[in-house]
């Protein structure tokens, strides 16, 4: 969807406030109101790209929906620098009185619903033939759905609302359960999957294969692994997906939208402010030589990485013989990006003392450029953010038979597939035979590296409840001092949710806080 503006937040605003009966019917002909929007396809379709639009992070501060690589700033994967919400969310600081990914998360995520909501009543005033009717229709269930499950992933159960609403309705709305929440985020992907078809009308927008996937997900971050190897069997009847030859390559520019994208975030370049500030902070400085990473990988991610052959990493020269994922997804020492030998050319400028760079041992390779040439201006870079592919429709799927002890060695053969499959990863299999809690060792690690710094693993430490078998984890500097102490007295349970953001509870005198928060 690059060829799609998406700079259209200004002309929503104004055509979602409604008209006063009271006034005369004589309407402004130079502007958008609710007495000339929507009157065609073309004004449904601007309203479509709106809500699409919302799914853009510009500001990495906030990462308020996916998170994607700063979001392991808040697991034992990667150190975030600075007294950011993020940053206490990853080692048991944070308060509800944060901001940034509390608050963030909740407003975009409820401004996706009010949008699609208008969409939705939209398509019932604007004559359309039906199969262009039925697409938007299932666009606009699907964006209202991947919303709700963003919210139930980090808050449990929230207000529910399908209809637009006026400030005072809105003040009045109380949670649903966390159970009724994720119903509705079931029920909205189900009418996407009726309403899309196989291939979306433009890139970058849903398909029925987008819809499964994140449905998939949906019912995966409920551990309801019969329903996961349910949708899993008919994304694989689609007979679309595959893996990507390349691992390196999966996360640059020129291969958006290939065989293993179900669905990603779409960014472009240039004047319109429609690019992510993804690598610039969370790069090695890309954009300016002394700007530091906004985060950083940590040791303790590196040292999970098994090596190629099965045999022990050799300490001597721990980065030999490790298993390609490594280099693809971490800047280790004596590699080169940007066509300078790391850690080296962090240090010109005074970028040797920027926080970012006390770790200056390791940085983030994934989504990053990689040509000097080509770096784009700040906060422009254009590559796309995978929210789903198919790797995790196969280790979902392969969860599913470990957890319900069904068939072990069909998924540790579905796990052998990521190892061995690609044409720049190829590692030792795992051997058949194993117990279901063996299985369940190997199917987790695997998760763990295959998305490293996609912003995954936040989820899966919450919903596998393994918070306090993985904590205090320490993070040292590139000389052995230590940076900090991710939850120094163990973790905490409660921090498996989201507080609800304090403005919101004062706003609306029927939300009720999470528990401890």
């Amino acid at each position: 969807m690059k060829n799609i503006l998406l700079y259209i937040s200004i002309v929503l605003l104004s055509f979602c406030t409604s008209c006063s009966d009271q006034y005369l019917e004589i309407f402004p002909e130079d502007k958008i109101t609710t007495a000339n929007f929507p009157q065609n396809e073309a004004d449904i379709k601007l309203t479509l790209n709106g809500v699409y639009a919302l799914l853009r992070e510009s500001a990495i501060y906030n990462e308020g929906l996916f998170g994607f690589g700063v979001l392991d700033g808040a697991t034992p994967n990667a150190f975030n620098w600075g007294n950011f919400p993020i940053t206490k969310l990853g080692n048991g600081q944070l308060s509800a009185t944060d901001a940034d990914i509390i608050t963030f998360r909740w407003t975009r995520c409820y401004a996706i619903i009010f949008r699609a909501n208008y969409l939705l009543k939209a398509l019932e005033q604007v004559k359309l033939p039906d199969a262009a009717k039925n697409i938007y229709k299932g666009e606009a269930h699907f964006l209202r759905g991947l919303a709700y499950s963003l919210l139930a992933d980090a808050y449990g159960g929230v207000p529910i609302t399908n209809t637009s609403l006026t400030t005072d309705e809105a003040r009045e709305i109380p949670r649903a359960s966390k159970e009724a929440t994720w119903n509705q985020v079931i029920a909205d992907y189900d009418v996407a999957i009726q309403n899309l078809g196989i291939k979306a009308p433009e890139i970058g927008r849903a398909d029925k294969g987008a819809a499964l996937g994140l449905k998939m997900r949906a019912y995966l971050y409920q551990n309801n692994y019969e329903k996961v190897l349910e949708v899993s069997q008919q994304i694989e009847a689609l007979n679309k997906y595959a893996l990507f030859p390349s691992y390196e390559g999966l996360f640059k520019q020129e291969n958006e939208n290939n065989s293993e994208v179900l669905f990603d975030v779409q960014y472009i370049s240039g004047e319109n402010s429609q690019g992510s500030f993804h690598d610039q902070f969370c790069g090695t400085g890309t954009g300016s030589f002394t700007r530091g990473s906004r985060y950083v990988p940590t040791d303790n991610l590196v040292d999970a990485y098994e090596t190629i052959d099965g045999s022990p990493v050799d300490n001597a020269n721990k980065f030999k013989n490790r298993d390609p994922r490594l280099e693809f997804t971490v800047v280790i020492p004596g590699s080169y990006i940007l066509g300078f030998r790391f850690p080296n050319y962090l240090y010109p400028g005074g970028a040797f003392n920027h926080p970012g760079n006390r770790l200056k041992h390791l940085s983030a390779r994934k989504y990053r450029e990689n040509q000097l040439a080509n770096l784009p201006t700040s906060g422009q870079s254009a590559i796309n953010n995978i929210v789903l592919r198919y790797a995790d429709v196969l280790l979902a799927k392969a969860e599913a038979l470990i957890e319900l002890n069904k068939n072990i060695d069909e998924a540790i053969g579905i796990i052998n597939r990521i190892r061995t499959e690609r044409k720049d990863v190829k590692i030792t299999s795992i051997p058949t035979g194993l117990s279901q809690s063996e299985a369940r060792i190997r199917l987790r690690k695997e998760r763990r590296i295959e998305f490293a710094l996609e912003g995954l693993y936040w989820s899966d430490i919450k919903r596998w409840n393994i918070g306090k078998d993985i904590y205090p984890v320490v993070v040292k500097d590139h000389l052995g001092g230590v940076i900090e102490t991710k939850f120094p007295n163990g973790y905490l349970d409660y921090y498996n949710l989201l507080p609800i953001p304090v403005s919101e509870l004062s706003l609306n005198p029927k939300l009720v806080q999470n528990p401890k928060w």
